[in-house]
């Protein structure tokens, strides 16, 4: 079988990232930490729109309820 040529010289990974990824798998997403996340992801579906902002998405989260 071929070489796959993608995986030479793949340089090693960082090890403040390495260090980071381990201390964050055990830390749980707060419920605040979660909204933001929704948030800012309503805010980036909007993007084509100039009258969206991410504190009229915000807004529209605290008041829109679904049933």
């Amino acid at each position: 079988m071929a070489d796959r040529k993608q995986f030479e010289n793949v340089p090693a990974p960082d090890p403040e990232l390495t260090r980071l990824l381990d201390v964050s798998h055990f830390r749980s997403v707060t419920e605040e930490e979660l909204r933001e996340q929704r948030i800012s992801f309503a805010f980036g579906n909007g993007l084509g729109s100039e009258r969206i902002t991410k504190d009229s998405v915000r807004h529209a989260s605290e008041h829109i309820k679904l049933r």
